[in-house]
């Protein structure tokens, strides 16, 4: 995939202004350095053979995140925008937080806005207004769930009024928070304003609880998820060890990826199967998950199963719709699992005790934990660096364990999968102890 990428940084001009942050160019005088930008990070590292470096191309590397010495905008005649988009996710107010305690501390930019819920808050349709912020105001809103600036689905696609408003508004730099169609949005919305020829820094900061972005390590939100689900985990595990042939059924996020569901399985200890879009099984037959599902109830009296939600949907759907966002609607599989499990051991006369559980909406609205708030504050330092240099054009991700710039076209090119022939399915399948397919008959050229 590098080979493909070109991962430059669209920028608005020369810098030519002072940075205000008073930092060092130094090396070993104890004083933090700014950031220059022929530092990077190389994309790929794994699989490298000892002798066998090929001659590094600059698609293959990403320029570093942080201060640069140099900034393009004058920081009094900033006036800096901040949207929250899609579904909730632990630290989204963190990330806001940072970014307006950054712009005005550090930079000394006091004419911040919030534009509430969502790409509609551009649209005059709603009439939701701009909030006017500061770091009075954020202080103290990493303390709650959900987003202070409120969210919605869609919005994105009136491209030509969200850059109206934004002209209106005399931004001069936009930080968008939020998911694949966010950021899909967010490019849409960048292609316009350097159509229009306008000097508008276009910064975005991935939000997806599922971890799904690709080439970032992981995002922000996604560690909260795991910690919450393994509390649910743990009661579930205690609902059926308790009771005659128990069986918990939790069901998490994860639309089109697994990741939550293998790191709560792995993080809990206690989980019997995992069951995630990427790897396909069947429900009945000699090899299907009801029949593996009995012999652990004849065995140990008890199983404990979690479902990502995306899972089955190619059996399920009967008809694709799509939400506001353009996400598709999908069927519940928690549900499904529950009355099938159920109806399977009443014609075989087998008693069970069934507990479901679908903790998706307090998972999601949970304040982020203690990992996820440092991430998120240096994701929103670093967009503010990048916006007040003049970069556009880019989110800001984790690679490599350190915090670059990235293209935005390259990320939302593709979803971020669990490989069900790597490293974190096959330790989840050492950790449940679930057979490694459970298919009658596998045909490799229906695998993803």
């Amino acid at each position: 995939m590098a080979e493909t990428i070109d991962f430059s940084i669209d920028e608005l001009g020369k810098r030519s202004i002072k940075s205000p942050i008073a930092m060092s160019t130094t090396e070993g005088d104890l004083i933090a350095n700014y950031v220059t930008d022929d530092q990077y990070i190389q994309y790929k590292t794994q699989g490298i053979k000892l002798g066998v470096q090929a001659p590094l191309k600059r698609s293959h590397v990403m320029e570093c995140a942080g201060p640069r010495e140099m900034i393009y905008f004058t920081p009094a005649h900033v006036h800096a925008g901040i949207v929250s988009c899609g579904g909730l996710c632990p630290g989204i107010n963190d990330v806001i937080r940072a970014i307006v305690r950054c712009l005005w501390y550090r930079y000394g930019v006091k004419r911040i806005s919030g534009i509430q819920y969502g790409y509609k808050g551009f649209l005059p349709d709603y009439q939701y207004g701009v909030m006017q912020i500061d770091p009075d105001i954020v202080d103290d809103i990493h303390k709650i769930g959900g987003t202070f600036l409120g969210s919605a689905r869609g919005g994105g696609r009136e491209v030509g009024k969200i850059v109206d408003a934004m002209e209106q508004l005399n931004l001069n730099m936009l930080f968008t928070i939020g998911g694949d169609g966010t950021q899909h949005g967010s490019l849409d919305i960048s292609e316009e304003i350097e159509k229009r020829r306008l000097k508008i820094a276009l910064v975005g900061i991935p939000k997806t609880v599922d971890n799904d972005f690709d080439i970032i390590d992981r995002s922000f939100g996604f560690n909260t998820a795991v910690d919450r689900a393994v509390e649910v985990v743990s009661a579930a595990h205690m609902e059926a060890s308790s009771a005659i042939n128990g069986i918990g059924l939790v069901k998490v996020m994860g639309r089109e990826s697994g990741f939550i569901a293998a790191c709560t399985a792995l993080a809990s200890h206690e989980v019997n199967f995992v069951l995630i879009p990427e790897v396909p099984f069947n429900l009945e037959g000699y090899n299907g998950f009801l029949t593996h599902l009995e012999k652990r109830i004849v065995s140990r009296h008890h199983a404990l199963i979690v479902v990502a939600e995306g899972a089955m949907q190619e059996q399920l759907l009967q008809e694709k719709k799509y939400d506001a966002g353009g996400n598709l609607k999908m069927a519940d599989v928690g549900t499904y699992l529950r009355d099938r499990i159920i109806k399977y051991f009443d014609e075989k006369k087998i008693e069970i005790n069934l507990k479901y559980i679908d903790p998706s909406y307090i998972i999601r609205s949970s304040p982020a934990n203690t990992s996820d708030s440092i991430y998120c504050e240096r994701l929103g330092n670093a967009a503010v660096h990048a916006a007040m240099a003049g970069k556009t054009k880019l989110i800001i991700g984790m690679v490599n364990g350190h915090f670059v710039h990235i293209p935005i076209k390259a990320v939302i090119q593709s979803r971020n999968h669990v490989d069900p022939e790597g490293n974190l399915w096959r330790d989840t399948l050492d950790a449940t102890h679930q057979p490694a397919l459970m298919v009658n008959q596998f045909d490799p050229s229906k695998a993803k």
